[in-house]
């Protein structure tokens, strides 16, 4: 059994010093008991050691170690450096062997079930006896540890009264109670001020009761709460602390009757410092027992009283007597604030004098140097000087030789302490990392869970639009259900409440969980078509579904890359990761980089734009002004006229129509410069990306006012398409369906309120690095994405409407990706600039052949006359 005498320091109370405890460690529980002394029945107290950690500071002085739980510290001391060590060893092993015990054989009941399942993720990987054997087993000191050292008398301390503790006078009683009772048992007496009818045994069976019960039967009737086992327990225990009393075995062995007499003169002198130490505890609790009768007189006064004027009188007396009080309480207060003063004055006395006094030493220490240097001087001027040279010689080896053995000592103490926080480190270590793992395998779970979870709801909301579309064909009372069904399924907070313990990896995935993204774009789309709110919904749910799949598999080993890359160079590798999409942490920096390469920023070119912008209004004010409100309105950051990137996004236009006054402002440009506001965050840094879209990126004239090059794009791009998705572009040919109406804003704009933000932004990362075939590449990939669904369509007014919205519906960013770059392929930068070269030729001869057709036009009817 792991039991023995500890000091404890006292930390709370009025006495603040080391006290003497029995400590005995309770197996079942994981915890350690303490008693006042051995013999003792109910404990003042425990130590939960499942959760603790262990210390030991050689600066805290020989034996002294701490155990820390999460709820407080226990400082012990033990009798000698080796006893702390087997304490601490001992208490290391247990702790490990009944976490894995716990973990092997979890409790009935679910919540116990629950907490063992997580126990054994926790522990099922730690295995105490490994090969590290950073700490040797420490050799068992019997003296100070185990069953034998209760019969030992407990350590005396300075005062009887030191050692009681205040905190738990009933247990103090019922020990001293016990204690008494089992003392006079020994000596033939039944009488006692507390009657325990469970003690009164017959004394002539206390040694065979010692021998059949032994030394276990004082594990079984000590409880960790406090509370004592079933009558048998208490006799086996009564009968057990008196055959093990003091004393008892040297009676037993004692052939002579000095050594008797000895024994019980010890006996006397021990009873007699527990009877004072007790007495001082009754007067206590007297006082208490006072005032309690003295409060139950007055209640028993009110309640007998006849009547109600009787009843006023007692509670008016009653009253007074609280003023009384009361008044007599402030007077102590402020007596307490007085002496407190005159403390306060007492201490800096006292500092004072014990300056004055460290003066003193310090003059005196000076003297003394003084006085011994010259008396070295005068023993040298005396003495031989070979003499005097082999003296200084012994001295100086001998304190060198005291020095080295002090620090050998210091060594040792520090190797030892190192050795047991090594083996307490490397076992943290193993559990925390047996703690990650499973960590890490749990948020995979939930992260599938929730992906499914999704998926149902989609799937669920996806039959509500069914319905929705069929609902003029169904029964009023079947409409109406429906109608209700609908409007519970909108009302529906996609965010939920497990989300908020998963980590940060997990939580990025997430964020299109809530109402608003990183970015401030809603997660769900508020459109004021109703039949469109349930299909935005639908789109979130998949959108979160398809990120929860690839957050493990994809998302996170994507971002290590990331981490990986310290300075960026241009290279294959980055060209493949920015096409991947660059995660949120990075994007900023890798916008700037991508910026500040091709175009240079000039330092105070932008403050002196705003200056001008400031002093000369732009004939483009106006409809900068008027484009303001209509920019990304699904964006928090300008849904509204007093949103903090308004100002800031008005500037930057501004600054650009002065900058490029060939083209000052065109609608769609807000737009750009939104997007770059939003990731780069900086005024400047935002108006010098939108002059690298707009001058680097774009083709010349591209925001010019006749939009030349942005309609060369769109024949170029039926071009690709009747290359790459032939279907398609008959399917658009039978049924007379112009696909510029719909993508020339995509080219305009660079999808900017046509695709998902988590999309769009992946779009822009590999637009900004490798220029506008990227454009096309995502666009052909859009009507790819949607191919089969569009060929399902035989009218063109449903056609169109469809195309409309049906970018909306694409919520799996990494297939549109995967279709832009690899299933498009070859797409080769040489055949894009011929074609472009091809349909300018041919859009500037038609646009000079109208030119000449109106020119002749208005020279006939300027001949006709009005």
């Amino acid at each position: 059994k792991l039991c023995g005498y500890l000091n404890k320091l006292g930390i709370k109370g009025p006495i603040k010093t080391w006290k003497s405890r029995w400590f005995f460690y309770d197996e079942n529980k994981c915890r350690l008991l303490y008693y006042r002394t051995a013999q003792d029945i109910n404990p003042l107290g425990s130590i939960d050691l499942s959760s603790a950690s262990f210390d030991c500071k050689m600066e805290n002085g020989e034996g002294v170690f701490e155990i820390r739980t999460p709820s407080r510290a226990f400082t012990l001391k033990a009798i000698s450096k080796q006893a702390m060590m087997y304490w601490l060893q001992q208490l290391q092993m247990r702790r490990w062997e009944f976490c894995n015990t716990q973990s092997r054989f979890p409790s009935n009941g679910i919540l116990s079930c629950s907490f063992a399942f997580v126990s054994y993720f926790v522990f099922t990987f730690v295995d105490v006896a490994d090969n590290e054997d950073f700490l040797p087993l420490v050799k068992t000191p019997t003296e100070a540890v185990g069953l034998k050292a209760a019969s030992l008398p407990a350590p005396q301390t300075s005062t009887a009264l030191q050692n009681i503790s205040l905190k738990h006078p009933w247990t103090e009683i019922q020990n001293t109670v016990y204690n008494i009772c089992g003392s006079k048992q020994l000596w033939g007496s039944n009488g006692n001020v507390f009657n325990f009818d469970e003690f009164q045994e017959h004394p002539e069976n206390v040694d065979e009761e010692q021998e059949a019960g032994g030394a276990g039967d004082f594990k079984e009737g000590t409880l960790e709460d406090g509370r004592t086992g079933p009558r048998r327990n208490w006799i086996r225990k009564a009968r057990w602390m008196n055959s093990g009393f003091p004393g008892s075995e040297e009676l037993s062995r004692e052939k002579n009757s000095v050594d008797k007499v000895s024994v019980l003169q010890q006996q006397i002198l021990t009873l007699t410092e527990e009877v004072k130490s007790q007495k001082e505890l009754v007067k206590l609790l007297h006082k208490a027992l006072e005032a309690a009768q003295q409060e139950k007189r007055v209640s028993s006064m009110y309640l007998t009283a006849a009547e109600d004027k009787d009843r006023l009188e007692l509670v008016r007396h009653k009253v007074r007597q609280i003023e009384d009080l009361t008044s007599r309480l402030e007077a102590l207060e402020q007596e307490k604030k007085e002496l407190e003063q005159i403390l306060t004055l007492r201490d800096s006395h006292i500092q004072e004098l014990k300056e004055h006094v460290q003066l003193l030493m310090e003059k005196n220490h000076a003297k003394q140097e003084v006085i011994m240097t010259l008396t070295e001087q005068m023993a040298r001027e005396l003495s031989d000087p070979l003499q005097e040279a082999n003296t200084i010689t012994v001295d100086t080896l001998y304190k060198q030789q005291e020095e080295i053995e002090h620090l050998k000592d210091d060594i040792d103490a520090y190797k030892t302490q190192n050795q047991f926080l090594n083996s307490e480190i490397h076992q943290v270590t193993r559990l925390w990392t047996s703690v990650a793992e499973n960590e890490k395998a749990l948020l995979m779970k939930c992260a599938c869970l929730q992906a499914r979870n999704c998926q149902m709801e989609s799937k669920y909301l996806a039959v509500l639009r069914k319905l929705q579309e069929a609902v003029p064909g169904l029964p009023n009372s079947h409409a109406e259900l429906v109608k209700n069904l609908i409007q519970e399924a909108l009302q529906w907070d996609v965010k939920e409440g497990a989300e908020e313990a998963l980590s940060f990896e997990l939580n990025t995935a997430l964020c299109s969980s809530s109402e608003y993204d990183e970015y401030g774009f809603m997660t769900v789309p508020d459109y004021e078509i109703e039949d469109w709110k349930l299909l935005a919904k639908i789109q979130a749910l998949e959108i979160k579904s398809n990120k929860l799949r690839s957050q493990e598999i994809v998302e996170k080993p994507l971002r290590d890359r990331w981490n990986s890359i310290g300075e960026l160079n241009p290279s294959a590798e980055l060209k493949s990761l920015i096409r991947s999409g660059i995660p949120g942490e990075h994007r900023q920096r890798v916008w700037r980089w991508m910026v500040s390469r091709h175009c240079s920023a000039v330092p105070g070119h932008y403050q002196r734009l705003l200056e001008q912008s400031r002093s000369t209004e732009h004939p483009a004010c106006r409809q900068i002004e008027l484009d303001l409100p209509r920019t990304l309105t699904n964006n928090k950051h300008f849904s509204s006229p007093t949103s903090q990137l308004i100002p800031r996004l008005r500037r930057v236009l501004l600054a650009f129509s002065w900058h490029n006054p060939a083209i000052g402002y065109c609608q769609g440009l807000n737009r750009l410069a939104a997007v770059a506001l939003l990731v780069l965050e900086d005024e400047e840094s935002a108006f010098w990306c939108l002059v690298y879209i707009v001058e680097n990126l774009m083709p010349a004239d591209y925001y010019s006012d006749t939009l030349i090059t942005s309609q060369v794009d769109q024949r170029v791009f039926k071009d690709f398409l009747s290359d790459k998705l032939p279907r398609l572009t008959a399917h658009f040919e039978q049924y007379r369906i112009d696909v510029s109406l719909i993508t020339f804003n995509w080219f305009l704009v660079a999808f900017v309120d046509s695709l998902v933000s988590d999309i769009l932004l992946r779009v822009w990362d590999a637009f900004l690095y490798e220029g506008t075939k990227v454009i096309f590449r995502y666009a052909l990939a859009i009507f790819k994405y949607n191919e089969e669904e569009i060929l399902r369509i035989h009218d063109s007014v449903e056609i169109y409407q469809y195309l409309r919205f049906f970018t909306r519906m694409i919520t799996d960013g990494r297939k549109l990706m995967n279709i832009a770059f690899n299933d498009l392929n070859p797409f080769p930068m040489k055949l894009l600039r011929n074609r472009r070269s091809m349909h300018r030729e041919e859009l500037e001869a038609e646009l000079c052949e109208l030119e000449q057709i109106k020119a002749a036009y208005v020279k006939e009817r300027a001949e006709q006359g009005p």
